[in-house]
């Protein structure tokens, strides 16, 4: 039961670097060409990369997700948050 905990931890711990090092894929609809043939040998632009060729990660866009939540969610310092005793009026 450690052992699969521990192949767990790994195997999510090599995933995490793996989307810091390199968070865009190739796309897997047009295997990283961006285009796409139609059934009149029509080439078109990939709907899911939109002819860019690379998708961003799973795991990379969970990472940027829980960082938009927590930027929107803390309060920035206000200026006035010192030691210094505030008046009311100027």
């Amino acid at each position: 039961m450690a052992l699969a905990s521990l192949a767990a931890l790994l195997l999510a711990a090599g995933y995490a670097v793996l989307c810091a090092v390199r968070p865009f894929a190739p796309c897997r609809k047009c295997t990283g060409t961006g285009v796409r043939l139609t059934r009149r040998d029509k080439v078109k632009l990939c709907r899911r990369c939109h002819g860019q060729r690379y998708r961003l990660r799973l795991g990379r866009r969970l990472l940027n997700t829980g960082r938009a939540i927590h930027h929107a969610g803390t309060r920035r310092p206000h200026r006035y948050d010192t030691d210094e005793e505030i008046t009311p009026w100027p």
